[in-house]
């Protein structure tokens, strides 16, 4: 649960970068058992004049460790107070303070609550007048995922008589007969609820939104939602969680406005591509930068995420500049879960099994269909091409081990359900958590088993987490986290075409069996020569016996001191280390056909990386009269050094040793290994100031210096400065149906230096030659240097309203961005007479324009039932605006059939899909009139002369409908994603359509190819194998309409009562179903229009363009949530 703030007051100043803790203990500890544990006689002074209750309240707050809490509502601020008092304990100071006055109070340790005074005649009346028999009422409050709410408020309406929850929160209260209570706390929606002829409640409490989101956490601290200039997205870890996925990438999608994450692939930890309010670069690397808890990370695909307590996503410049350099593609800021302070000990269980089916399949075509589309491309070759092939099938299907004395096939094998299957996977938490006033420690252990939907590819993943915080002295606090993440398994091949099993399961021919009934794999390079077929490895044998392991080691640890130098002023110093230890094993048999026979073919490859960053900072968070200052300033150092090797060898006899003993291949490959480091040392500032709860102002400043940058550009800064305005705190806002409004706009500056290593350097290839029959190894000029070559920087301007309506009950934030990004780091064409092509300069311009809209609706609250909703959209439009000196077309990214297949041009988007548009197919008639080219025939598709754009792979629209409905004990979560505005490039269509013969199809071209008369043609005339007249060229027809509504998750829970288990304290059990169903566009062919087979460089520009992909499954899950 994300219990981080006070809906009715969230004024916090005492100790800023620790206020976390404080919420923690408040959330979690039994007031009244540590009300004992803190002095209530230390000596205070309150000297002020005309102040408010607020500044009277902070100035107690800064000189001690007193927490108040109290309803905005409940403080009259148009009083003001002469306060005179020195040397006081805190009973005199409030006794004096509230004397005369409508507020009461009660202390419970440090913690001090303030409640409107009941009137005293009405008191004395009801007492009097009223004679009623008082009655004893229990019961339990919990949230919606039915978890005890420890601390709660149980408060008689109209008295002052009360209580709390306790850890199991239970609570039970004298009240009177028809008394009505109110139950409160912090961060949900406050109840009403009469006891008339009930003494036994469960009530469950419904978060409230808007309150939850009041403290948000920034760049080195926290702050207030209020306060924040920028654009913050905020996601909790339970709403990530019910995913149920291997990476909380996942989990995120659609969580946060402006943040489009394209999961590309359904391969258990297969990589999700995150944008951030659009693409801005060409060369340099397209993913946010991660911070987990202060310090970076890589690979963070691969953390589990059920350590997650909540993420904050800073996406415009005002938030996303104190990180300066590496911050121009939003940050992710990541709050992992710790212990609990004052809880005692506290055990939770999370565990869920999953299994995975496959969501859909291809429509490719069965053996009979192929032996009959095989037939019409034979007579197509006599009719078109002047050829005269048999037309009689038993000339061709003559194998008796394949086909009958008719020549009909003995085999039908549908490969798509041979190579992929049901699966069942499982997760298992186990946290422990234990704390009191002054420390509190964390111990988390996960383990999960994921398995793919095709054959002998899984993650798994054991990973044990350790946390401690603690209070040491009143001057010093300390935090510790030691995370150790080990994650192995075997995957399917993805990377582009090859003879990988997703491509093999749709283009191996149907009427070939999985083995033949003497045990042998059957492969189509036993019949090529013969039917003209690709030689194709069997997919299965390939999944069966081909090892793809992957693994990784990671050691994630950060230590903070915290030195509190006076009130609101503390030295934070953070040190993090991350270790990063990625093995590759490889080995592919002897008797893999085109693929590693007959040699076999082992490699290892071992990469190591070490990451340290050491950051020292001061902050100072002080509120006095109507004005509110929070500041920083800081420096940071960071060293990242990388190293590979690898190491092949073919030639073995057999297949016993595999990649174990490397020494028996006999025909080695040279060995291969390298090394990069890059530094980076940082100095930033930020500067916040409000006025009045009213006006805020932002400041933020970093220099960075970078080792990857020319020696004349090595350092940079980047600046930003934001404004907001709540204008519901004005005095002329008195309407009641608008309880929040707020604007804000920023602007600012920020910097890309993911870029490769030594890229200003000058380079030298090196290598092994052969001279005079020798080898000798050789050296020679690899690259220019460019001394002046320096950073990209985004400029991003930011304009936005926050809105409240009905009580909170509907909130909507809007913002709308844009950003230029300029100085890209691109080749500079060069003369040729220096010897080289290009150089790497600064040169282009990239914009993106566009708008976040969050919608949160609470649409029903009742005792029994809720219904809340949110909408989350992103629109962005992405434009390419210059490209060197003359603006010319550059061709890079993906190159494959016709060439380059996507074009960066001034005017248009990135990576926007170039080829033909198909106009028709030539007919007789056209061959008749002379009109048919030279080297085409009838049937084949009619193109264009030019090459044009056709599409692009990034939306316009992304977003999610998302609806949470609760139902006394149940729970129901709907949530639907969707795209829209964007293309598909179907490159399959190059071996399913055009190149039949060679392998197997759809059925599209059995039934939709061209033939005379066939006026609604979709696929060319069907033409068989290697022989002359298939054309096959990147056009319209490969393109689809990439937009789709997925049914992303839909979930129902049960919360049981507390202590229907004597030894729970809460339980819930819950069944879900992921990718229920998907609608898509009529002329998408493929399993998913979300995808791309592109990988390293390519793959931020060949977003949704794949030849083959990995099907995302769908899943249907059941589980548990228990603590103890």
């Amino acid at each position: 649960m994300n219990k981080l703030t006070d809906p009715h007051r969230v004024i916090w100043r005492k100790r800023p970068l620790t206020v976390m803790f404080i919420f923690v203990f408040l959330i979690t500890g039994n007031f009244n058992g540590f009300a004992g544990d803190y002095t209530q006689n230390e000596k205070l002074s309150v000297k002020m004049q005309q102040a408010t209750f607020d500044e009277i309240v902070s100035a107690i707050e800064n000189q001690s460790d007193y927490v108040f809490f109290y309803k905005s509502s409940d403080v009259d601020r148009n009083i003001h107070y002469d306060v005179d008092l020195e040397n006081r304990n805190i009973h005199e100071i409030l006794d004096q303070l509230m004397e005369n006055s409508s507020l009461t109070y009660r202390i419970s340790g440090k913690y001090i609550f303030i409640d409107k005074r009941v009137d005293s005649n009405e008191k004395v009346n009801k007492e009097n007048n009223v004679l009623q028999q008082k009655k004893q009422i229990t019961g339990t409050v919990i949230d919606a995922q039915g978890e005890p709410i420890i601390g709660a408020n149980i408060i008689e309406q109209g008295t002052n008589n009360g209580t709390v929850t306790d850890i199991d929160g239970n609570f039970s209260l004298q009240v009177e007969n028809n008394a009505a209570i109110r139950i409160s706390y912090i961060g949900y929606i406050e109840q009403e609820i009469n006891t008339a002829n009930t003494t036994t409640f469960n009530i469950t409490l419904q978060e409230d939104t808007q309150a939850l989101d009041e403290l948000v956490v920034v760049g080195y601290g926290v702050q207030r939602k209020s306060d924040v200039t920028g654009s913050i997205s905020v996601s909790r870890g339970e709403d990530i969680l019910k995913q149920q996925s291997f990476s909380a990438l996942d989990g995120l999608k659609g969580k946060a406005s402006g943040v489009n994450i394209f999961s590309n692939s359904g391969q258990p930890g297969g990589a999700s591509r995150v944008v951030i309010r659009g693409t801005g670069t060409i060369n340099a690397s397209t993913d946010p930068l991660y911070i987990v808890d202060g310090v970076a990370m890589e690979n963070f695909q691969y953390m589990n995420p059920n350590d997650i307590e909540r993420i904050e996503v800073l996406k415009d410049a005002s938030s996303a500049a104190i990180y300066g350099a590496r911050g121009a593609n939003g940050v992710i800021l990541v709050t992992t879960k710790r212990g609990l302070r004052g809880t005692g000990v506290r055990v939770s269980y999370d565990g869920s099994v999953g299994v995975g089916t496959m969501a859909s399949y291809m429509d490719v075509m069965n053996a009979s269909e192929w032996i009959e589309a095989f037939m019409i491309g034979q007579e197509n070759a006599n009719k078109y091409q002047g050829k005269n092939y048999s037309l009689n099938k038993t000339d061709y299907f003559t194998d008796p081990n394949l086909f009958d004395a008719n020549g009909n096939p003995l085999y039908d094998t549908d490969w798509q359900r041979e190579v992929t299957r049901t699966t069942l996977s499982h997760n298992h938490q186990l946290s422990i958590q234990q704390g009191n006033e002054f420390s509190s420690i964390g111990a988390f252990l996960n383990y999960s088993d994921y398995q793919g939907v095709m054959l002998n590819s899984y993650k798994k993943r054991v990973n044990a987490k350790l946390t401690y915080d603690a209070d040491p002295t009143p001057w010093l606090s300390t935090s510790v986290s030691l995370s150790v993440n080990h994650t192995w398994g075997n995957e399917a091949e993805e990377d582009g075409g090859h003879q990988m099993p997703r491509r093999s399961m749709i283009e191996m021919v149907p009427w070939m069996p999985v083995k033949f009934p003497d045990g042998r794999w059957s492969n189509s390079t036993t019949v090529s020569d013969a039917l003209g077929l690709e030689g194709m490895a069997n997919p299965v044998h390939v999944l069966e016996t081909q090892e793809r392991t992957r693994e990784l080691t990671q050691i994630f640890g950060n230590t903070e001191l915290t030195f509190h130098l006076a009130p609101g002023l503390d030295l934070q110093t953070r040190l993090g280390i991350t270790k990063y230890q990625n093995n590759y094993r490889n080995y592919s048999p002897t008797d893999l056909a085109n693929i590693s026979f007959p040699n076999g073919n082992a490699w290892i490859e071992n990469r190591h990386t070490l990451f340290w960053q050491e950051e020292t900072f001061l902050t100072y968070m002080n509120t006095f009269d109507k004005h509110r200052i929070n500041g920083m300033i800081g420096l940071s150092w960071q060293e990242r050094i990388y190293r590979w090797s690898r190491g092949e060898t073919e030639g073995f006899t057999d297949d016993f040793y595999g990649n174990n003993n490397m020494g028996v291949g006999t025909l080695p490959k040279n060995p291969t290994s390298g090394y990069s480091s890059w530094a980076m040392n940082s100095y930033f500032l930020r500067a916040s100031y409000t006025y009045d709860d009213k006006y805020s102002a932002t400041v933020t400043g970093r220099a960075d210096g970078s080792s990857r940058f020319g020696a004349n550009n090595k350092y940079a800064f980047f600046p930003s400065a934001g404004l907001a305005w709540v204008v519901s705190n004005e005095d002329f806002f008195n309407t009641s149906l608008v309880n929040n409004l707020k604007l804000h706009t920023s602007y600012g500056i920020t910097g890309n230096s993911e870029i490769g290593t030594y890229e200003s350097l000058a380079m030298m290839g090196s290598g092994n030659v052969f001279i005079n029959d020798g080898r000798q190894s050789a050296a020679w000029p690899g690259r220019l240097p460019n001394p002046d070559l320096k950073w990209e920087k985004t400029h991003q301007f930011d304009i936005g309203v926050d809105f409240g309506m009905f009580n909170n009950r509907l909130n909507l934030e809007v913002s709308y961005y844009n950003k230029q990004t300029k100085d890209l780091i691109m080749p500079r064409p060069v003369p040729r007479t220096t010897g080289f092509g290009s150089v790497t300069d600064n040169m282009g311009q990239i914009t993106n324009r566009g708008v976040d809209l969050l919608v949160n609706s609470t649409n029903i609250s009742t005792n029994d039932f809720t219904w809340g909703t949110t909408l989350n959209v992103n629109y962005n439009k992405n434009r390419i605006d210059a490209l060197g000196e003359n603006n010319e077309d550059v061709f890079t990214g993906p190159q494959w059939v016709s060439g380059y297949q996507t074009i960066f041009r001034v005017g248009e988007p990135l990576a926007a899909f170039w080829g033909y548009e198909r106009l028709g197919y030539w007919t007789e008639e056209d061959r008749a009139a002379g009109l048919i080219p030279s080297g085409q025939i009838v049937g084949q598709a009619k193109r264009s002369s030019e090459k044009k754009i056709l599409g692009k792979g990034m939306p316009d629209f992304m977003g999610s409908f998302i609806n949470n409905f609760s139902y006394k004990n149940f729970d129901l979560t709907v949530d639907f994603q969707f795209v829209y505005g964007v293309e598909v490039l179907q490159q399959f269509t190059h071996s399913t359509e055009d190149r039949f013969g060679l392998t197997n199809g759809e059925k599209s071209i059995l039934y939709d190819a061209w033939r005379p008369g066939k006026t609604d043609a979709k696929t060319q005339a069907i033409r068989n194998g290697t022989r002359d007249g298939q054309s096959s060229e990147l056009d319209s027809r490969w393109v689809a309409d990439g937009s789709y509504l997925r049914a992303n998750l839909i979930q129902l829970g049960y919360n049981f009562n507390p202590g229907t288990i004597k030894a729970l304290s809460n339980l819930r059990i819950y069944a879900g179903v992921n990718n229920l169903f998907l609608i898509h566009a009529s002329d998408f062919r493929g399993y998913d229009p979300e995808a791309t087979s592109q990988s390293g460089t390519n793959a931020k520009f060949g977003q949704n363009m794949f030849f083959f992909q990995y099907p995302k499954p769908r899943t249907f899950t059941l589980g548990l949530s228990a603590t103890f």
